[in-house]
């Protein structure tokens, strides 16, 4: 007997879960998360989920912490409610970046958050270009790590073609770059970056002609869009006939789209694993792609017992 599948939501990004739904042919599941006056959560399931395959949708972007507790309250619910598996679906995953010891007596907060979606009773994690791929190794469950790359890819095949400049914003980011580069069939350059502060860089040199053309800044996250801007000012005083921005996850805090907007960035290309914020929704500059299908294609893969792997060879 081939059990049932049901795609939940919690109120983080409900209209990705949405669109999974239409391309999974499913409905979404039935469930309630309010709120009680002083804020605690509180979560009810609409629907008997006894036996049956749960998979719930929920980025753990802004505000991080309310979302991941909204989270870890639905696994909590659904296992009570005798689930057959729960499986988190995290497009983004918030705390990444604190995957290591920077200073003495600092938390390993992607660590935790592993560790409490353990103690949940989640029984696998699907999530998208994680921001340190050895973060798979925190979890004491099955890890799917999705990458967002042919979604861009075919963008950005179809827009620049192989004459674009793929450039990495730093030394950690190569690989990554040297993956776009060998699939665009494009050149790569790199930046050399010299971070003084959090979430302050400077652009120090490129490594790589850009003279010309149209250099294509690949990264996995954009944030304060600090890094991103400057980096678009550095490639565009090198020659370069153009900039534009590529990135998974759209985080874009604080001033980023100010700094978007008075940069030299032709275009800044995201996927929705975040929503928009009203005021990068209303930028000209902005062009975002679904991961929608990505993510139901891999749902189904595993609610079937398939192959994830073969998605991106």
């Amino acid at each position: 007997m081939i059990k049932a599948l049901t795609i939940f939501s919690g109120n983080a990004h409900r209209a990705l879960a949405e669109s999974i739904c239409q391309c999974v042919e499913v409905r979404l599941g039935t469930s309630e998360v309010t709120r009680f006056s002083d804020g605690e959560i509180y979560v009810e399931i609409g629907e008997n989920v006894r036996g049956v395959n749960c998979f719930v949708v929920q980025p753990t972007c802004s505000p991080v912490n309310d979302n991941i507790l909204e989270l870890l309250i639905m696994i909590d619910a659904l296992k009570r409610a005798s689930a057959g598996s729960i499986v988190a679906v995290i497009p983004y995953f918030g705390y990444a970046r604190q995957d290591r010891k920077v200073k003495p007596r600092t938390p390993i907060s992607a660590k935790l958050v592993a560790d409490l979606l353990s103690a949940a009773g989640a029984d696998r994690v699907v999530s998208v270009d994680l921001h340190a791929g050895q973060i798979q190794g925190f979890f004491d469950i099955p890890v799917d790590h999705l990458y967002a790359m042919p979604v861009m890819i075919d963008y950005l095949r179809g827009t620049y073609g192989r004459e674009a400049v793929i450039v990495s914003p730093d030394a950690g980011g190569v690989e990554r770059a040297r993956a776009y580069a060998k699939r665009l069939g494009s050149s790569l350059a790199i930046i050399d970056k010299r971070r003084s502060s959090p979430n302050v860089s400077e652009v120090m040199n490129i490594i790589g002609d850009v003279k010309g053309r149209d250099a294509i800044i690949v990264d996995d996250m954009i944030d304060t869009a600090g890094t991103l801007a400057q980096a678009a000012h550095a490639i565009v005083a090198a020659g370069a006939r153009s900039v534009v921005g590529c990135a998974t996850h759209g985080v874009l805090s604080g001033p980023a789209i100010q700094r978007i907007e008075q940069s030299p960035l032709t275009e800044v290309v995201i996927s929705d694993t975040i929503p928009l914020r009203p005021e990068a929704a209303a930028s000209g500059k902005i062009k975002q792609l679904s991961v929608a299908r990505l993510l139901g294609e891999a749902i189904k893969r595993i609610h079937h017992g398939d192959s994830i792997s073969s998605l991106f060879i």
